[in-house]
């Protein structure tokens, strides 16, 4: 095995191409072959999470998400946000989110809790 740290994009890049063929036959667990992709695939994720890290998304966006995922309407999340009206003015950025709001749609539809407290620009 020739493991070493992943520093640079050319290094990013190498180790792509060295584990791609194991993507499509992947080795068993525990094999000498298994462990060099482990540990690779350990590598390449903490170069990516620290040269490409993913922002989580706006909380509107994310219920939104979760909506049209779900197949939920604006009459669903009634009991996590209030009245249809009220749902409307959130979901149309006229009314913020409460943290009571938050809990309840992070417990009921498990939307997560660090992207809806993200803050939210009101209209």
């Amino acid at each position: 095995m020739n493991i070493r740290p992943i520093r640079t994009d050319e290094d990013y890049r190498a180790a792509l191409k060295e584990i791609s063929p194991l993507f499509e036959n992947e080795p068993e667990p525990g094999t000498a072959e298994g462990d060099f992709f482990e540990v690779m695939i350990t590598l390449i994720e903490a170069y990516e999470a620290k040269h490409f890290p993913v922002d989580l998304p706006d909380p509107i966006e994310a219920i939104k998400f979760r909506m049209e995922q779900s197949g939920l309407t604006a009459a669903d999340l009634a009991p996590a946000i209030g009245k249809t009206n009220r749902v409307y003015e959130v979901l149309n950025r006229k009314r913020s989110l409460t943290l009571p709001m938050i809990w309840r749609l992070h417990k009921l539809f498990g939307i997560p809790a660090e992207s809806l407290i993200k803050p939210v620009k009101v209209a």
